[in-house]
């Protein structure tokens, strides 16, 4: 399990373990956070092709499906 605090998100670089449309590294480039400071919107981006995936900020505490780091 990857242990990821909403606070420290931003910014923070990932590896898909299954890489998908031949990305793999991706960095966190946008979290939205509602009055009550919890996430309600984060967005990665893949490195190589600048695509912009929104995603659920906790599928990245998944190992099967994230790593931290450009691994």
């Amino acid at each position: 399990m990857n242990k990821v605090h909403p606070k420290k998100l931003l910014h923070s670089k990932w590896t898909a373990v299954s890489p998908f449309n031949k990305e793999k590294h991706f960095m966190v480039t946008s979290v939205e956070f509602d009055d009550d400071n919890n996430v309600i919107d984060c967005v990665v981006e893949a490195v190589m092709s600048k695509n912009e995936y929104h995603i659920a900020w906790r599928d990245l505490n998944n190992i099967s499906q994230w790593r931290q780091g450009w691994k």
